[in-house]
């Protein structure tokens, strides 16, 4: 038999569905935090924050993918934003002793894992990944368990208790260098939860690669015909595309990179117009450094029969500045990891840290989503 009917045979666990009522509860719960607010409202949440980040030796976090008023205000309060390894790393160089994560709760229990003698809180702990939730632990477990010839390799887009059963944890931006010292090593890949990014790495590397079958349901959304007919408007424009995108959609980008790399190939000097496929989080960085570009969002096929334009990720949308000032105040939404899992976990993602620093790879410059 073939490697090829071989592969056929083998069959993946049945993934939780990402329902139209989940994503509605999400889209609800961000309603709340995105609903506008007046000047005087939006100062006197930003002056609380302030008061109450300095009195409970707190800093803030905040990923690429949350509001501009939560990336400001981290830049402003002297936090960091970054992608999730960023975050957790950043909080483990800071003295305080408390770290607010806006993002979404593996990124909260990435700080964690790396920060267990300091408090954790998240705006909202529920908000979470489609990316997390399409690979339970349970199931990942099973299914590592009947392929123990493979090496797993998860992507940071997971829960603790997944990456504790990992042989890897990469982030988009590593995953290629890891997954090609593992072919140079004659090894087997069994890759989640992303099958888009991990697709890409397979094409790339030529690796044998079993490949979860999640995917982002941002992400998943952009669409090439719609990315050919907006580059027909803005001929000039770079196309920049995170890999978690479709093949498709990947095979006409200029730039294909983490959230890390999209921001600096948006820095290029020779280019003004860029169509981007990502979450649109990302923007206020790419305008930030270059406020006289134009930037546009890459088209989508939206989610589901009623939505038109679903680019925002209703979770990282479920993070603001009235939940942020509500936590502080309360101490609610602790991230907590049972230690045998937190120690468990650690293990791949310093063999990740571990590889970089032996290849010289600046893991800071090659953020995950």
């Amino acid at each position: 038999m073939s490697v090829q009917s071989e592969k056929e045979q083998i069959k993946f666990p049945e993934l939780p569905l990402i329902t139209e009522d989940l994503l509605s509860k999400a889209q609800a719960s961000a309603a709340c935090q995105t609903a506008e607010y007046t000047l005087a409202e939006r100062k006197e949440l930003l002056d609380k924050i302030k008061k109450l980040l300095k009195q409970q030796d707190a800093v803030l976090v905040a990923h690429y993918y949350t509001s501009d008023d939560l990336q400001q205000l981290a830049e402003e309060s002297g936090g960091y934003v970054a992608d999730s390894l960023e975050m957790a790393r950043f909080g483990h160089d800071h003295p305080a002793s408390t770290l607010i994560v806006a993002g979404v709760r593996f990124m909260g229990e990435t700080a964690k894992i790396l920060n267990p003698e300091k408090r954790v809180l998240m705006p909202d702990i529920e908000a979470t990944c489609s990316l997390d939730l399409e690979c339970p632990a349970d199931l990942f477990t099973d299914f590592c368990d009947a392929h123990p010839e493979y090496t797993s390799v998860v992507y940071a887009n997971t829960s603790a208790a997944v990456k504790a059963r990992a042989d890897w944890v990469v982030t988009s931006g590593i995953a290629l260098p890891i997954i090609k010292h593992l072919a140079e090593r004659n090894e087997k890949v069994l890759w989640a939860p992303d099958r888009h990014l991990g697709s890409y790495v397979q094409r790339e590397t030529g690796v044998d690669m079993l490949i979860w079958p999640g995917s982002c349901v941002i992400h998943e959304q952009f669409k090439a015909d719609g990315i050919r007919n907006l580059k027909k408007e803005y001929p000039k424009a770079q196309v920049l595309v995170h890999p978690e995108s479709p093949a498709e959609v990947v095979d006409l980008a200029d730039v294909v990179g983490s959230t890390t790399g999209l921001i600096k190939a948006s820095l290029n000097p020779e280019v003004n117009e860029f169509i981007v496929a990502t979450e649109p989080g990302i923007f206020y960085k790419m305008k930030q450094a270059s406020p006289g570009k134009i930037f546009l969002e890459a088209p989508s096929g939206g989610l589901g029969g009623t939505c038109e334009s679903c680019l925002r990720c209703p979770w990282m949308a479920m993070n603001g500045l009235r939940n942020l000032a509500e936590v502080l105040e309360t101490g609610a939404n602790e991230i907590t990891i049972e230690e045998d899992i937190r120690v468990k976990a650690l293990v791949p993602i310093q063999r990740m840290l571990d590889f970089a620093r032996e290849q010289q790879i600046v893991v800071k410059d090659k953020g995950n989503a």
